[in-house]
């Protein structure tokens, strides 16, 4: 390893590195009136302090330097093998809040299109602070670090700054990186204080551990001394009231007392929230004599208030159509309200338009359509905009051509959202018709961002497409339009969240936000679930672009729901091919995390089924239906009921191109409920106070088994039945008497098979499943500082008993310690169950201890 003692300070600001992030004022210094506030935006001095390798003359500090026209301004490793990295050393500790990547003037294969950064107050012990990639273009990039600690209490300082590249854009290539900013706060008066308040977190973790470790190895006198002195203590009083009941004391029916009262009063609901959804899909055969028909491209809009579902137009793969119909949920009916609604003043027929509901006016609103090209005539091209007012039952034409009005050219594949509190539509995206025309470009064009006033009747055009003739003028502010993208409003925060779609042959899987107050643009990185993680191994996934992704959001919950269908491959359309799936994706905007609820892949056997059924569902194997993989479908959702709708689509399969659907579908999304945890918690509780009994007294660990476990077991679920059969098998165990039944490592191996079915690993993300019986995805952390002890035989009678001899005291203190140690596993599972902030760190004292 090469090290450098480099002190290069970085340079001034470049044009492109403008930060300016207000943190807040500091104290005012006695004497003096008025204070300038500090800001996490200062530019930070730092050197090369580490490196893995260097190709010749492409040095480490040509980072410090920012010549983007220059091809040899860069740092360049001499392999693309692991590991290579480069460390930066501050000046002085400093909170670094953002890191800026300056670029080459052009794309370049070198450039690394994914990386880690890690950060530490040592070079030996860093954090991860950020995972993200660098996209191949010539546009500087800013990436926001984690600057606090991982419970969010304080800001985390750091002296060394660790850049790791994965991956480059040629992936034979090595890596290369030609200009590094740091931005943050590194002045004593703002760093002392948050240092002091670091160190006194550190301080107070450690003492924890060390409480941990001696009440878990029984040092209570040990324990009781350093409490006492220190003042620390290592777990909120109901948690050590539970490790009373449970580990000291075995009163097993106090413990389970005790655990319902903490669920009953809420202390596992932030637990319970943090699991994944569990999904049901249903099909709603409506008692309706008349329904809508087979279509793709139509439109569904939600008037959660009255309960009804609007439907309009659409292509039944013959023609467009323009029939209006509403679905009334709680009589669980259609009804047409018009058949041809241009005979009624309305749009004549389309699909690939779209529509929303205004719940203050209740009127809905329609723009755009697909117009097949052969008709593309500058006369017939007009972008018409149309109300259709639910109460009066009245379509009504607000304007003919909305481009002769400062609205958006006429489009398809748009989206469109609602600021109901500030009467406003926005519009984003879509390929805008142009006439048909043998000279004209083949090139497309993408429609910008535009907002419509209701109560004024006006447009604004608020973003044009990058590539619009105006977007190189300064004062314009231009965005890289697209097609099939999803977008949604997120009413308190007022936000449009845009994600996905395709420009051209690009998919574009960046997560935009637009500030609909501030105007400000944000890219949400899909990295941020990294955050914080020092093995991201979890949550990398996410939605793929493609043509057929459905979003909806949840204001209330801060989530953005994202369906996923059959994608469009190499412009084939069937279902044969590998991509005929569906998944259901939820996004936190708290957590800034994508979690997929499901997955389901169909194959061509699927199809068969599908045929069948009259291509209403797809059967998977259990006799539990979902929809068939589609596109051209409607997903939208009742906030209120919390309920997704999906009707339609296309099932794109080849052997029937003009086929659509017609399956209307709710979709179900739960939480597990505080009773499911309960019982879970109570079969765990029973399950070791069985095993104790099975060692002592047998008969009545059988009625135990018979009636207590029992009740906590569902017996609709063969595994959780399963697993209940087996717990019977220690009832026939032979255990041996006295010093072989001690020292004998496999007298008792059905007691390990818990340990050995969840596991010993302490990583975050390396946590089983403790609930999965119930259906419950528990992240828990087992590891115990003895657990070799949980590989030893069991307590035999004659190891309870009292006896004179040194043997059988030996045994009796082994199964004494081992019988503490099984509990105190149960315990450790129990609370990962409580909100972290109550209950004793997660980590050992010995996972620090390397011999």
């Amino acid at each position: 390893m090469s090290a450098s003692t480099t002190t290069t300070s970085s340079p001034t600001d470049s044009s492109n590195g403008s930060l300016a992030i207000s943190y807040g004022a500091v104290p005012v210094v006695p004497g003096t009136n008025t204070q300038k506030p500090f800001t996490l935006s200062e530019r930070l001095s730092f050197g090369i302090y580490r490196y893995s390798s260097y190709s010749p003359n492409y040095l480490p500090e040509n980072v410090l330097v920012d010549c983007p026209n220059d091809q040899t301004s860069r740092w360049s490793a001499y392999t693309n093998s692991p590991p290579q990295f480069l460390t930066l050393k501050l000046r002085r500790p400093a909170i670094v809040q953002k890191i800026k990547f300056g670029k080459f003037e052009k794309s370049h294969v070198c450039n690394i299109k994914k990386f880690r950064v890690y950060g530490g107050l040592e070079d030996e012990h860093m954090v991860l602070l950020l995972e993200a990639g660098l996209k191949n273009d010539n546009v500087p990039e800013v990436f926001k670090l984690r600057c606090m600690t991982e419970d969010g209490a304080e800001n985390l300082p750091i002296l060394y700054l660790k850049i790791v590249p994965l991956l480059s854009w040629g992936p034979s290539f090595n890596f290369s990186i030609w200009y590094i900013e740091l931005h943050g706060q590194d002045d004593p008066m703002y760093t002392c204080a948050r240092m002091k308040n670091y160190n006194t977190l550190r301080e107070t973790e450690i003492i924890k551990l060390c409480l941990k470790h001696f009440r878990q190895q029984g040092y209570m006198e040990a324990f009781g001394a350093l409490q006492e002195q220190t003042n620390v203590r290592l777990e909120h009083p109901l948690i050590s009231e539970l490790h009373k009941y449970l580990v000291v004391q075995g009163d097993f029916e106090r413990a389970e007392r005790f655990i319902a009262e903490c669920i009953d009063e809420g202390l596992m609901d932030e637990y319970l929230n943090k699991q994944d959804y569990k999904h049901t899909w249903h099909m709603k055969y409506t008692e309706s004599e008349i329904k809508p028909g087979n279509r793709g491209g139509h439109q569904l809009v939600v008037d959660a208030k009255k309960r009804l579902i609007y439907l309009y137009g659409g292509w039944d793969g013959y023609q467009d159509l323009s029939d209006l119909w509403v679905y009334n949920i709680e009589l669980d009916e259609w009804t047409l309200l018009c058949e041809r609604s241009e005979s009624a003043n309305g749009p004549t027929p389309r699909s690939c338009h779209k529509i929303i509901f205004d719940p203050i006016s209740e009127n809905i609103f329609m723009l755009g359509r697909y117009l097949d090209n052969s008709i593309r005539t500058s006369d017939y091209i007009k972008s018409d905009f149309y109300l259709y007012d639910t109460r009066a039952r009245t379509w009504m034409q607000i304007c003919d051509d909305t481009s002769q009005v400062g609205g958006p050219q006429l489009v398809y594949d748009h989206q469109m959202c609602i600021d109901a509190d500030k009467r406003t539509i926005y519009v984003f995206g879509g390929k805008i018709l142009t006439p048909r025309s043998p000279t004209s470009s083949t090139e497309p064009e993408y429609s910008g961002l535009f907002s419509y006033h209701i109560a004024t009747n006006t447009w604004t055009q608020i973003l044009v497409d990058c590539h619009h003739a105006s977007a190189s003028q300064a004062d314009v502010m231009s965005i890289k339009s697209r097609i099939t993208h999803c977008m949604v409003f997120h009413n308190k925060q007022r936000k449009l969240y845009i994600y996905g779609g395709q420009r051209g042959k690009e998919d574009l899987d960046e997560l935009l936000t637009y500030d609909v107050d501030s105007q400000a643009i944000s890219l949400m990185n899909k990295e941020n679930s990294h955050l914080g993680n020092t093995a991201s191994t979890e949550a990398k996934f996410e939605p793929s672009s493609g043509y057929t992704l459905r979003a909806t959001i949840d204001c209330d919950r801060d989530e953005i729901y994202v369906f996923s269908s059959l994608n469009k491959v190499k412009d084939r359309r069937d279902v044969h091919h590998g991509d005929a799936s569906n998944s259901f994706w939820v996004y936190s905007l708290r957590t800034h995390k994508w979690s997929r609820i499901y997955y389901c892949r169909h194959n061509a056997q699927d199809v068969n089924s599908i045929n069948k059924a009259n291509f209403l569902g797809a059967s998977k194997g259990d006799g539990v239906l979902e929809p068939c993989p589609r596109y051209a479908h409607q997903l939208v959702y009742d906030e209120l009921a919390k309920t997704h709708y999906l009707f339609g689509g296309n099932p794109g399969i080849f052997q029937y191109q003009q086929l659509r659907l017609d399956d209307f579908w709710l979709l179900q999304l739960e939480k597990p409920k505080r009773e499911e945890v309960l019982k879970h918690c109570r079969f765990l509780v029973r399950k070791l106070r069985y095993e104790e009994m099975a060692r002592s007294d047998p008969l009545k660990a059988m009625e135990y088994l018979r009636h207590n476990i029992s009740d906590v077991i569902d017996h609709t679920d063969s595994e959780q039945v399963n697993n209940f059969h087996k717990l019977a098998s220690l009832l026939f165990k032979s255990h041996d008497k006295g010093q072989d039944s001690a020292q004998s490592p496999s007298a008792t191996p059905e007691l390990c098979a818990e340990s050995e079915r969840f596991g010993t690993g302490t990583s975050e993300t390396t946590k089983v499943e403790m609930a999965e019986n119930v259906g419950l995805g528990a992240a828990e952390n087992i590891s115990l500082e003895s657990n070799e002890s949980l590989a030893t035989s069991g307590i035999s009678e004659t190891a309870s008993s009292p006896s004179g001899s040194s043997c059988t005291k030996r045994a009796r203190t082994e199964a004494t310690c081992e019988l503490q140690n099984r509990r105190a596993y149960l315990f450790n599972k129990l609370v990962q169950l409580m909100p972290a902030s109550m209950v004793q760190p997660e980590r050992n004292l010995s996972d620090f201890v390397v011999i």
